[in-house]
């Protein structure tokens, strides 16, 4: 066992890790199927196509991460894996990538191979192979001219090697893995150096069985801890899994830089399979919303029975089992026969060996429990003393710490400070703005509800003149003949009472010639009145909307009056404590000025006593004559020359964080403009290649410098030990200084170290979110020169209006697509190409040019030929109308004699604003 052992430690030991430099345009290889413990395992580590596996897979597996943005990337895989052999597993993978127009495809190819060590030990070896290819999509891009950010995204063919190794035990397994170990380019004819995604991952898994009643009976339980250790941080991940017999399994985790997760699946039969996982992020990346994968799996059935892992009876939902049993090889009758026959005459024999046989094995057991339990001890006592010293380091690292991130929160509350001022300043200065645009507002609204009552009250009018006439008719009619009177009559009886109406056709026949003359003087009379009343109610109407004016205008005059007095009231009382806050603040600065003062003089005694002191002291240090001493004394120069280097290198380093954080907060305020319609002249590109290559140069200087330093400081400690260790000069001047400097030289490095640490997670969250706003405007560039959309847009509607033949049965409102709802208020857009002026009633708002050209169709087909539309370039959509006015009155009328026609169910009105 100890030899298998030592072998498990050697193989550990010949894996090799490497550190290389990013090469643009090349994406590593990551499937993010990081959530389960189920399927799809051998892309986790290449062994896991053997390791606990006893069956054979298809899947097909799907994940859309960040799904609060539109285009967040989406990953596609379908794979073939599992246990091959007693020794063998294998797995194939294609898999597609996609963020936004960028597309990465290939497959995967795994091999596993297993060495059996002793009855429960056991080593395998695995190796992914990956191939794909990686680049912009050009089919999703359309743009009219050159954009710098899509030509320098070139297309490459990639060749990765992922290699790993598990060493597992009954219930236990510990495995190492190399991502990304050798990418190779083929597009370059060169590997790929400074690779960020390469890593080296470590894991330690159990799997085990609850001896429990009920419903968790057998059931089985899997824990893996993972970390995965890169060149800048490292990533900590843990999940757990639960499967009941029934063919239920839950499972849930962590990861410190992706978030929490937790999944469901089941074995819909004992072939078929489903999961869900979703996965939502903290911190950073919690703002780009959660994921959710998918995975459906079909199951081989498993006539063997291999080793290293236990053989679960499979159940589903839909058997009626769902115990697990260990699968056992049935013998042939004839052996049956046999092995009985000679158990028959070594029954005895063989029994008495193997009592004889347990006995010494368990003497034996016990003396090698009694021995490991000696040497546990002893290691967990170790084990304690040095977590001791690892708490006390730790805690003198979080103190230091804390003392730098307290500066630091000193200077940003500050900054803070000098913040909220100009936000309060501009606060004032929007407050007022709105004020302005609020009085405006009102003033438009009094204005145009005058409009509309003028409006209402001519439209009455004319209805009661067009109803006066319509009965004119109506009498003229009745006199011409007596049958269009009788009709007349009749639909007049359905409108009061049908035995009244009769009884008035009857006798306006009768009467005909009698009642001519004095039914036109009646006319006549009752014509004059109504002309009367619709003037005087006009006058009425005029005179109440002038009295509502005046009213209106008074209490606005007085409102304004009320709001002049708050405010030079307030105004007063601002000043009042200013001049309260002045005189206290004097007071306070000159109580200050003379405790200050009292305090200076007396520093300044201590400090000249103390430079006298130091004067003598370091004229002893200088003037020190042994060797040690004077080595001391030139690393010490040493190291405080390279601090000037490794200070600049820090605030260079510093300064091109502070410009990728400032690019990155133009480049999204640019984005979150345009998607709320707001057209705004973008930032150019700007080639990116000198600031990488120059910030790369700094890091390498800077990790140079650090390290030179470190190890100077290093060999500083070892003289000074040294030192120290002769007696007589253990506790002079010359020992003591060293020690303090020493100490301080330390700290200086911790703090840079920290600050270097902390620069490159910033760099690193402002790379992961500059990519996807690069996505976001990658995206934005797909548009049509405006120019051209409108020729185009123009030759269409020529065509439609030209080809299209009436339709043969009337079309109904449910047949258009009326596309967004604008609602009764009336809308206002600015500055329109190719357009006039005023006030369009539109029939409908579509997004695309294929429902618009839909709509156009089809109210063409039903018979109106000057329908129009125009384009917003602001928000890329189409109005589609037929009528232009160039009063709000005017179109108010228009809206409420839009009559009954099938396309004018959703008329609105929009006007247009031309500079």
């Amino acid at each position: 066992m100890k030899a298998h052992f030592l072998l498990f430690i050697l193989c550990i030991c010949s894996l090799q890790t490497f550190y290389a430099q990013e090469d643009d345009g090349v994406v590593s290889l990551a499937i993010p199927s990081r959530n389960s413990l189920t399927f799809n395992r051998f892309t986790q580590n290449p062994t896991f196509s053997f390791v606990r596996e006893q069956t054979k897979y298809i899947s097909v597996y799907n994940k859309r991460e960040w799904v609060q943005f539109e285009n967040a990337p989406l990953t596609y895989l379908a794979s073939y894996s599992g246990r091959f052999g007693e020794n063998i597993g294998a797995g194939l993978g294609l898999f597609q990538q996609n963020y936004g127009v960028l597309t990465t495809y290939g497959g995967i190819l795994n091999f596993a191979y297993n060495a059996q060590l002793g009855y429960d030990s056991n080593l395998t070896f695995g190796l992914n192979i990956g191939a794909y290819k990686s680049g912009v999509n050009t089919a999703n891009v359309i743009t009219n001219f050159s954009d710098p950010s899509l030509e320098n995204v070139p297309e490459n063919f990639l060749l990765t090697i992922n290699p790993g190794i598990n060493y597992g035990t009954e219930f236990l397994d510990f495995g190492l893995s190399i991502n990304n170990l050798a990418l190779y380019n083929f597009e370059a004819s060169e590997l790929i150096e400074d690779n960020p995604q390469q890593s080296i991952q470590a894991h330690v898994m159990y799997t085990g069985y609850m001896d429990s009643r009920g419903f968790f009976d057998e059931s089985k339980f899997t824990g893996l801890l993972r970390s995965e250790f890169q060149k800048e941080e490292t990533i900590l991940s843990a999940v757990a899994m639960v499967t009941v017999p029934k063919g239920i399994w839950a499972q849930a985790g962590y990861n410190t830089l992706y978030g929490a997760s937790g999944g469901v699946g089941l074995n819909i039969t004992t072939q078929i399979a489903i999961e869900y996982n979703y996965e939502t992020a903290f911190g950073d990346l919690s703002n780009y919303g959660p994921s959710h994968e998918i995975t459906l799996a079909y199951r081989f059935k498993n006539d063997n029975y291999y080793n290293y892992s236990r053989e679960d009876e499979v159940s589903s939902i839909l058997s009626s089992d769902g115990r697990r049993k260990r699968r056992v090889t049935k013998p042939s009758n004839s052996s049956v026969a046999s092995r009985n026959a000679a158990a028959e005459n070594k029954a005895k024999a063989e029994a008495d060996a193997e009592a004889k046989l347990e006995a010494e094995q368990e003497a034996q057991e016990k003396i090698e429990a009694d021995k490991e339990a000696e040497r546990l001890a002893i290691e967990l006592k170790e084990q304690q003393e040095a977590e001791a010293q690892a708490k006390l380091i730790e805690a003198q690292k979080l103190k230091d710490l804390e003392e730098a991130k307290a500066k630091a929160e000193k200077i940003e509350a500050d900054k803070k400070a000098a913040e909220r001022a100009e936000t309060r300043a501009k606060l004032q200065a929007e407050q007022k703005a709105k004020e302005e645009a609020a009085a405006r507002a009102r003033l438009l609204a009094e204005q145009k509800a005058e409009e509309e009552a003028a409006a209402q009250a001519k439209l009455l009018a004319e209805q009661k003149a067009e109803e006066e006439a319509a009965a004119q008719a109506k009498l003229l009619e009745e006199q011409k003949a007596a049958e269009e009177a009788a009709a007349q009559a009749k639909l007049l009886a359905e409108q009061k009472a049908e035995e009244e109406a009769a009884a008035q056709a009857k006798l306006l026949a009768e009467q005909k010639a009698a009642e001519e003359a004095a039914a036109q003087a009646k006319l006549l009379a009752e014509q004059k009145a109504k002309e009367e009343a619709a003037a005087q109610a006009k006058l009425l109407a005029e005179q109440k909307a002038e009295e509502e004016a005046a009213a209106q205008a008074k209490l606005l005059a007085e409102q304004k009056a009320e709001e002049e007095a708050a405010a030079q009231a307030k105004l007063l009382a601002e000043q009042k404590a200013e001049e309260a806050a002045a005189a206290q603040a004097k007071l306070v600065a000159e109580q200050k000025a003379e405790e200050e003062a009292a305090a200076q003089a007396i520093l300044l005694a201590e400090q000249k006593a103390e430079e006298e002191a130091a004067q003598v002291k370091e004229n002893a240090i200088s003037n020190a004559t042994d060797e040690l001493a004077v080595s001391m004394q030139t690393i010490t120069k040493s190291t405080e020359a390279s601090k000037t280097v490794q200070n600049e290198l820090l605030e260079q380093f510093d300064e091109i964080v502070a410009i990728k954080d400032q690019d990155l907060k133009d480049m999204k305020e640019e984005n979150d403009l345009s998607d709320q319609g707001i057209t705004v002249q973008p930032k150019p590109f700007k080639s990116v290649t000198a600031e990488n290559n120059a910030l790369r140069a700094i890091r390498t200087d800077l990790d140079d410098v650090i390290k030179t330093r470190t190890e100077k400081i290093d060999e500083l400690n070892k003289l000074y030990e040294e030192r120290a260790a002769i007696g007589s000069l253990a506790l002079d001047e010359v020992t003591l200084f060293y020690e303090k400097e020493i100490k301080r030289l330390k700290a200086e490095q911790l703090k840079a170290k920290q600050a270097k640490a902390q620069l490159d997670v910033r760099l690193e969250a402002i790379q992961v979110a500059t990519e996807f706003e690069k996505r976001r405007r990658i995206k934005r560039a797909a548009f049509n020169n405006e120019d051209d959309r409108y020729s185009q847009g123009r030759a269409k509607l020529k065509n439609i209006r030209e080809t299209t033949k009436l339709s043969a049965t009337p079309l109904k409102a449910e047949d258009f697509d009326f596309g967004e709802a604008q609602g009764n208020s009336i809308k206002i857009l600015k500055n329109i190409n190719h357009i006039d002026s005023g006030f369009y009633l539109i029939i409908a708002v579509h997004g695309d040019e294929k429902s618009r050209d839909e709509f156009l169709t089809k109210v063409v087909a039903s018979g109106r030929t000057n329908v129009d539309f125009f384009h917003d370039v602001n928000t890329s959509k189409y109005y589609i109308y037929y009528d232009k006015v160039d009063d709000i009155a005017s179109a108010n009328r228009a809206l409420e004699a839009k009559g009954n026609r099938p396309y004018n169910g959703k008329m609105s009105i929009v006007k247009i604003e031309n500079q």
